[in-house]
């Protein structure tokens, strides 16, 4: 089948994307579509792109792991390596890894439109690959810092790269659903951190092999991502049109290959993805869907969700709950959302999800505010606060925590969707930073009452931003989306 389009495209090999676009218009024209085999053959199956899916989902494993990997193990590592009770350098353990993630999204974008999705998964598991090892073999505290760093490189590469992947290789009616399997992915990996994390306090020198346990995923990553597809947007972007038609019918079946370069066709401009320049997101017709885009990220962060997640463990406590249970019930919360959102992303839509999502949440840190008030007992306290942050990890998994990356690779107009998304994560760990690095310090300064109300407020303040700035794209192609949000000039 395929041999009959390829002869109408231009054979050198970083061919025009529109000359291949005219062939398939041709022969459009001449009747070829005529029997509208394409369009009545319905929706490609899912099970053409799963596979592909579910590897490119092993970095957001990754991603979930390495998060909480030190959550049980940093008080042995401490001791290990001999900076026990040293509160700074215990931050630092955590906080260099964030740093680390900082600096790979910063780069995401262009290496995933340099060499291609594909490749962009296997450079981000090669630092994950070395750091763990450092990490796992490091006799003091500068090399577990290093191994860290290279970690969170990985970890700044890995999310963007899934989000363009898993928006790009999906077909539009199950897109939403591909999209929150990166979510459960990173909510395994936490989950499993915590569990092959809880030997680490009994056992001497466990956390070694907490981190040599996630070389594992990092190399099957890289191993499986050889096999697998390359975006076709990628591809004809830069010209390879015939590769991209060949991975159409690996994604979607024969019958679907036509339509499909059609539909992309629709929004295609050719080369001009080597052009954009990153001060083209500061103003002109980028700087809304960045704005929105860098704004979502922002507002995410600021609603404390990670707050939550760092300091969890401490409200617990107050409660007379083990560590170890904490941090399991925090997980089990965040995946019962994530599986919840998985299933009603294609049916809701996005902007259902993010309006309930952020309102819930911000009735959560209202009962966690209460809590925090003279007008409760102490026993009421107890339970507002357990129960109001277990609310809120269930609230943001239904919509805060999968919906901005997937809305943004959706949104994002295919010319500069990879380094627009990379400019946009990079908002994310800059706010993730300090939100961690100042929130036991306004605590300490401002009390829970005041500080749970901003996050409250900001948690509003995303209900009323959705409502007004974001598009619905709940069962659109790509290219019908960038069409709505970017009208041609």
């Amino acid at each position: 089948m395929r041999g009959r389009y390829v002869e109408t495209v231009v054979t050198k090999k970083r061919a025009s994307s529109r000359d291949f676009i005219n062939a398939y218009d041709r022969e459009e024209s001449s009747g070829h579509l005529a029997t509208g085999t394409a369009k009545d053959a319905g929706n490609p199956h899912w099970r053409h792109s799963l596979v592909h899916v579910l590897v490119a989902t092993l970095s957001s494993f990754l991603f979930g792991y390495h998060l909480g990997v030190v959550n049980e193990t940093l008080e042995s590592i401490s001791f290990d390596l001999g900076f026990s009770g040293n509160t700074m350098a215990e931050g630092l353990v955590v906080s260099t890894c964030l740093g680390g993630a900082f600096v790979g999204s910063i780069f995401s974008g262009w290496i995933a439109d340099g060499v291609g999705r594909r490749r962009a998964f296997q450079l981000c598991a090669l630092p994950m690959i070395i750091g763990a090892s450092m990490s796992a073999t490091t006799k003091d505290l500068r090399g577990m810092l290093l191994g860290r760093f290279f970690v969170g490189t990985g970890m700044g590469i890995g999310p963007p790269v899934a989000a363009l992947y898993v928006t790009e290789v999906s077909p539009a009616y199950v897109r939403g659903t591909y999209g929150s399997l990166t979510q459960i992915s990173t909510c395994l990996g936490l989950l499993g951190s915590f569990f092959i994390g809880i030997p680490a306090k009994e056992t001497m020198g466990w956390w070694r092999i907490c981190f040599w346990v996630s070389a594992i995923p990092a190399a099957m990553l890289a191993l499986f991502m050889e096999f697998c597809a390359e975006s076709p947007h990628w591809l004809l972007k830069r010209g390879r049109s015939t590769e991209a038609e060949a991975q159409f019918e690996k994604l979607l079946g024969g019958t679907h290959v036509k339509s499909a370069i059609i539909e992309l066709s629709k929004s295609d401009r050719g080369d001009e993805v080597d052009k954009v320049k990153l001060s083209e997101f500061l103003y002109g017709r980028y700087f809304k869907v960045v704005f929105i885009g860098s704004a979502l990220f922002a507002l995410q962060q600021l609603s404390g969700i990670n707050a939550v997640f760092y300091f969890s463990s401490a409200v617990f406590k107050s409660a007379g709950v083990p560590s170890d249970s904490a941090n399991i019930c925090v997980g089990v919360s965040n995946l019962l959302g994530s599986i919840i959102a998985m299933v009603m992303m294609d049916k809701l839509g996005r902007k259902v999800l993010l309006t309930g999502s952020f309102f819930g949440m911000a009735v959560s840190m209202g009962l966690q505010a209460t809590a925090a008030t003279s007008f409760v007992s102490s026993f009421a306290a107890l339970y507002l606060s357990v129960g109001g942050m277990l609310l809120f990890v269930l609230m943001f998994s239904l919509g805060a925590g999968p919906v901005p990356s997937l809305l943004l690779s959706e949104i994002l107009p295919s010319q500069i969707r990879a380094k627009a998304l990379a400019v946009c994560m990079a908002v994310h760990w800059v706010i993730n930073f300090f939100v961690g690095l100042l929130f036991l310090r306004l605590l300490e300064q401002i009390g829970p009452l005041v500080l749970y109300t901003v996050f409250g407020s900001f948690c509003l303040v995303a209900v009323f931003f959705v409502k007004k700035n974001v598009l619905e794209t709940k069962g659109k192609s790509l290219q019908e989306i960038e069409i709505a949000l970017m009208p041609p000039e």
